[in-house]
């Protein structure tokens, strides 16, 4: 099985034969993270049936983890994942971690390019990688749809697949007038609840530009494409 169970045993299992094996498995997760709830439940209750049933969905590396089951049963859940749910194991010790992906154009309008599609294809690709390990350490891939980072890949892996926009930013000065003026809730009116005074877009966004590539006058922004480095913030 290679990554995908992790062998967890008991130093004293005399006294504890309850727990004298309690092995930890990683099934890999669908690009995305998107199940039926049917799906979950098929696999709830496989492991209820041959293991703790106490799972973890899902670990930072991804994954759903199943926390907890005998060497007698790892054979029998392997052979009903991938016959009966056409399911694979994840990735876990020093090989390739099981690639992982935020949901990109399936739900979010700021993903500059399929996340899913290319997760998908790298995770098939690499499934040797995978069951096999194979490197002195983990390897990480994460694939964020823009630079708001939701999966974190910088933070949280090896290579960083981040989309980002082509050319110039365009701006709808018309857009950012409405805005000033107050005609927009600014945050989407996510800190409504509270009267934070007139917005400032000198002050909440010009000045929190990290590379400082904005500017605000005569009642238009401007940005500075060549010292943008497409943040997001």
């Amino acid at each position: 099985y290679g990554g995908g169970v992790i062998g967890r045993y008991c130093d004293q299992p005399e006294m504890f034969p309850g727990v004298a094996h309690f092995h930890t498995m990683r099934i890999s997760q669908p690009a995305g993270k998107f199940y039926t709830s049917e799906y979950l439940k098929q696999l709830c209750t496989l492991w209820e049936f041959r293991g703790s049933g106490i799972t973890n969905m899902h670990g930072s590396t991804g994954d759903i983890v199943w926390i907890g089951t005998t060497t007698p049963q790892l054979e029998e859940i392997f052979f009903e994942l991938t016959h009966t749910f056409n399911q694979d194991l994840g990735g876990s010790g020093s090989n390739l971690r099981t690639p992982s992906d935020c949901i990109g154009s399936a739900r979010c309008e700021y993903a500059c390019y399929d996340t899913q599609a290319l997760c998908h294809t790298l995770t098939n690709d690499y499934q040797d990688e995978l069951h096999r390990p194979a490197f002195p350490y983990k390897f990480k891939f994460k694939f964020d749809g823009c630079p708001n980072c939701c999966v974190a890949s910088i933070a949280r892996s090896d290579m960083s697949f981040i989309g980002t926009w082509k050319d110039d930013i365009r701006i709808d000065q018309k857009a950012v007038k409405a805005y000033v003026g107050g005609e927009y809730a600014p945050n989407a009116g996510a800190h409504s609840g509270r009267d934070w005074g007139k917005f400032d877009i000198q002050k909440e966004v010009v000045n929190l530009c990290p590379t400082g590539c904005m500017r605000f006058e005569g009642g238009k922004l401007e940005i500075n494409n060549r010292e943008c480095t497409r943040c997001m913030h």
